[in-house]
């Protein structure tokens, strides 16, 4: 889900639209798909409810820009309204969801791509619609089953796919936080945009280790979930 002081806006409408797929990806995580019928910019978030009882929340796209599929990844929040019943849906049922929007955009130019957990979403959307070229994606995560699309990923983003792990340890996996991981890094290009996707925590600890690299504040796009 995205920062709430750019997203909370109630006038967006929703409407109805079918569940298409619904796949477990590891443990509580799920990847929700229906037919998309609005154009969009890759990165961009959508508001999803399953009626009109309670608010609907918000997701980053996560498909890309040139399919007939629409989809967002969201974890279970067992104490929460909205997620265990969006894990209980099959295809057919009915999902509320909103047009896309948001400025959170990919383009073409070189940058790094910085996600911890499920903010991985807007990158892969952005991967999909064709905008990986120059690219250098960095995922952490806290266990090894937690890198959703690694395979294809991995295939076609190669050295420029890095991933932290920082529970479990594996081949080709580097032990530690993403933080951790972008501490060994001496220098950071000046001209890449860098973009961050993930918990608040992890996004004020990146921007601040980046402007001390040198990095110029207006280089960093933020997305932060909650």
């Amino acid at each position: 889900m995205a920062k709430a002081s750019e997203y909370s806006r109630s006038e967006i409408p929703l409407f109805i639209v079918k569940v298409t797929e619904n796949i477990e990806l590891s443990p509580g995580v799920f990847l929700i798909s229906w037919l998309n019928r609005s154009p969009f910019i890759p990165g961009q978030v959508v508001k999803v409810a399953v009626d009109r009882a309670q608010p609907p929340r918000i997701y980053s796209v996560c498909s890309g820009d040139t399919g007939d599929k629409m989809s967002v990844l969201f974890n279970i929040k067992e104490d929460g309204y909205l997620t265990p019943r969006l894990a209980k849906a099959v295809p057919g049922d009915d999902l509320l969801v909103s047009s896309p929007y948001g400025s959170f955009h990919g383009d073409n130019k070189p940058a790094f791509w910085i996600a911890t957990g499920t903010g991985i979403s807007p990158f892969y959307s952005m991967f999909q619609s064709g905008l990986a070229d120059n690219k250098i994606l960095i995922h952490g995560v806290r266990f090894l089953n937690q890198f959703y699309f690694e395979d294809e990923l991995d295939w076609a983003l190669g050295k420029n796919y890095i991933r932290c792990c920082s529970r479990e340890t594996s081949d080709k996996v580097y032990h530690g936080r993403v933080t951790d991981y972008l501490l060994t890094i001496n220098d950071f290009p000046k001209d890449y945009k860098y973009y961050l996707c993930g918990k608040s925590l992890m996004v004020v600890d990146v921007r601040d280790l980046l402007i001390s690299k040198g990095i110029p504040y207006d280089h960093i796009y933020a997305e932060i979930y909650f």
